[in-house]
């Protein structure tokens, strides 16, 4: 898998800058909990994922390169000594069937044309007809009835299961469409902001094999992603300065089309880079 050679001065370099990089969100994340307080945008990524902050910090080159006086990445499995220094390994056999499916998702993701205007009712679903509310330290704009009149006056069209299986008991059948686990690689479109939010699992699902400049940047898209999905949710988030996306109005529902269609495109060559990667993993 060899390819390219950084000498020590020149990767220890680039791990410096992703450090730096991602330090300007973990660290934040770091200094509120140790308060014991909770950001529902920038938090979700730290608590939803499951990608330890530590683990995004960690920096890796990704496949095909050497770096010299690195004995340091030998204490990780998935490296091995080379002619000039350290690389990955090939991909252990234990793991093909993980890379093969994240391959495939992706593929078939890619493959669709994306289908907008969900206008973000997933989050509203979520609180619909129900006194569990995920985010209770935040009231809702236009309080309980309010709320449920717009579930009710609008199509819910959600066709992401990890959104759909959070909805309240009663906004399921609302749905236009019933969602499983295994309808993923046949529902999975690429308009939807889950499935761009989801880039940065599948990244750090294929790590230490994913180059962390990847990681970081499927990270950075699920942030800015995860804004539009709050702005546009029930929640008044005006305190933290998220105006809000009021999908309750035709002026609102087409800003959220716009940002939706914006956020589709972001996605679509990192979607093509992680397909590679992949794909190089596999061969």
């Amino acid at each position: 898998m060899s390819g390219v050679l950084l000498v020590s001065a020149d990767w220890q370099a680039q791990r410096d800058a992703h450090v730096a990089r991602v330090r300007r969100w973990t660290d934040p994340m770091m200094e509120r909990r140790s308060r014991g307080e909770r950001h529902p945008v920038l938090d979700f990524l730290f608590t939803y994922y499951s990608h330890r902050p530590a683990r995004l910090l960690r920096w890796h080159p990704g496949p095909g390169v050497e770096l010299t006086d690195a004995e340091e990445y030998l204490a990780w499995p998935a490296y091995q000594r080379t002619a000039h220094g350290v690389s990955l390994g090939p991909l252990p056999s234990a793991r093909r069937e993980s890379v093969e499916f994240i391959h495939g998702l992706l593929t078939a993701t890619a493959s669709r044309t994306p289908r907008l205007g969900c206008f973000g009712l997933h989050e509203w679903a979520m609180v619909y007809r129900s006194t569990d509310v995920r985010h209770e330290d935040w009231p809702l704009r236009l309080g309980t009835a309010g709320t449920d009149a717009v579930v009710e006056s609008l199509p819910v069209r959600c066709t992401h299961f990890d959104a759909f299986r959070f909805f309240s008991a009663a906004a399921r059948p609302l749905n236009m469409v019933q969602p499983q686990r295994g309808d993923q690689l046949t529902m999975e479109q690429p308009g939807c902001l889950h499935a761009g939010m989801d880039l940065y699992k599948w990244a750090y699902k294929l790590d230490p094999y994913s180059p962390s400049s990847l990681v970081a940047d499927c990270f950075e898209l699920a942030l800015d992603i995860r804004s539009l999905d709050m702005r546009a949710s029930p929640y008044d988030l005006g305190p933290l300065g998220y105006a809000p996306v009021r999908i309750e109005t035709a002026e609102g529902r087409a800003q959220y089309r716009r940002e939706q269609a914006a956020f589709s495109e972001r996605a679509q060559p990192l979607r093509a880079r992680l397909i590679a990667l992949c794909e190089t993993l596999l061969h």
